[in-house]
């Protein structure tokens, strides 16, 4: 008996249905990468290792799928480092490629080879997928699509307030309406850190701030004071715990907390740039809110930090995010290239459409018109009649075997077809074709030597 067959934990399989919820995603998010002037690249679904290795942390390095050299691996490994059993010394004897991680360490290496191609500054998005043996779970897969939009050669905040617009407005297309759009600044944080005297201790007191939502101000309070900070330094930073208002009124607090901290103040000063200038043009349906506990991976960013919330009443993570990094390139050897930059997180974006309900109702007909075979004669007039449909993009087929009508028609309610035509013997000498409306349930008659009368109905 065959073994039944099964896929990799972390993978799935999509249904044309989803298939066609997924690609009205990207369609739309490409299309507004498009409108702002991004352009498409793509780079190998596989790196050498030594693109990819050291540039996550150990974490990320422990997640990287290694690819096994072809042919006998193991034929240059010494008996000294085989017996050693040590994966760190044993990987790189037999295996010089990684599926990539990310979409971001393939854009620093692209474009430090072909910096003497690119017109900097250059504007660029990817869709691609990426690979991370991660623990699945839901929302978290091992192989799961990126799509990534980056400005780099440009410190200019308008490449921000760019990218403000380019959320609101993908979401306002996606008819995901009631976003909110989290908006902080490294500096700030670095700011706050010197002024409350944590200065050598800003990741540890970022990593804790950045859970206030998730286990509370105590909780926030524990953590710090296990990781070394005073219980001065977190007196001092509590007006942080509660900051409310209008951005403007938070800008006001922490242009104050700040006043002492040149990075902060700097921070602020940013800040208040982009979101006064947002607050100028207009968002079509998101909201714009200052979040000081917003981190993000503080090591990588270095000014703004971006990430989107979903609706209210929506359990669900971070549907995209991202900020401003002054050095991408820099790991690559060639220096000081600003670059600021967003991701939409797909999976999660089509869990909370799905939810919501607001993915359109036509996405499911992939077919618009199916022909009814009765027979040799009747099928070759239907494909005739198929062929002059599809010449003008109606999505047509002929129903490939004469089998009874019952499984005809009850194929047809499965693929969700709204139209489905007859041609019989009886409408074969007439010059005939019967067009049954599946939802209404009527039928007209149309001539075959008119079809673009039926077509203007559609």
């Amino acid at each position: 008996m065959a073994q039944k067959p099964s896929i990799p934990k972390g993978t799935r399989d999509f249904s044309p249905s989803e298939i066609a919820k997924r690609n009205y995603i990207f369609d739309i998010v490409k299309k507004h990468f498009q409108t702002f002037g991004f352009q498409p690249i793509e780079t190998p679904s596989f790196e050498n290792s030594q693109t990819l290795m050291g540039k996550y942390g150990d974490e990320g390095d422990r997640l990287i799928f290694k690819i096994l050299n072809s042919g006998d691996y193991l034929n240059k490994v010494n008996d000294e480092v085989y017996q050693q059993k040590d994966s760190s010394l044993l990987t790189p004897k037999i295996s010089e490629k990684a599926l990539r991680y990310d979409l971001t360490v393939p854009f620093a290496r692209y474009v430090v080879m072909h910096q003497n191609e690119i017109d900097f500054p250059f504007k660029r998005y990817q869709i691609q997928p990426v690979w991370r043996a991660d623990r699945p779970q839901k929302g978290r897969f091992r192989e799961f699509f990126q799509c990534d939009a980056d400005v780099v050669g440009s410190d200019s905040l308008l490449q921000e307030i760019e990218l403000v617009q380019l959320y609101d407005a993908v979401f306002t297309n996606l008819k995901l309406t009631g976003t909110t759009i989290k908006l902080n600044n490294r500096k700030i944080l670095a700011g706050i850190a010197e002024v409350i005297g944590a200065k050598e201790r800003l990741i540890d007191f970022t990593v804790a701030l950045d859970k206030l939502d998730k286990i509370g101000v105590e909780g926030v309070t524990k953590e710090m004071l296990e990781k070394g900070i005073s219980e001065a330094a977190i007196q001092k930073a509590t007006p942080l715990f509660s900051l409310a208002g209008t951005n403007t009124e938070q800008l006001k607090v922490l242009a104050e907390l700040l006043k002492d901290s040149e990075e902060g103040k700097k921070g602020v000063e940013e800040l208040t740039f982009i979101i006064k200038a947002v607050e100028k043009l207009g968002l079509q349906s998101a909201n714009l809110a200052i979040d000081v506990t917003l981190a993000r991976g503080l090591n990588y960013y270095t000014g703004a930090i971006f990430e989107v919330a979903a609706p209210s009443g929506v359990k669900m993570g971070s549907i995209g995010g991202g900020g401003r990094y002054d050095d991408l390139t820099g790991i690559f050897g060639l220096k000081d290239v600003s670059g600021v930059g967003i991701s939409f997180g797909l999976d999660r974006i089509y869990l909370v459409l799905e939810e919501l309900n607001l993915f359109p109702e036509e996405i499911n007909k992939s077919l618009e018109i199916l022909c009814v075979n009765f027979g040799d004669n009747e099928a070759f007039a239907a494909l005739e009649l198929v062929t002059e449909l599809r010449k003008n993009g109606v999505k047509a087929d002929v129903y490939p075997s004469a089998v009874k009508m019952q499984k005809q028609m009850k194929y047809a309610n499965k693929r969700n077809v709204p139209y489905v035509v007859l041609i019989g013997e009886q409408e074969l000498l007439n010059g005939d074709f019967v067009v049954k409306n599946m939802e209404k349930g009527d039928q007209q008659t149309y001539k075959l030597s008119n079809v673009s009368e039926f077509i203007a109905s559609l």
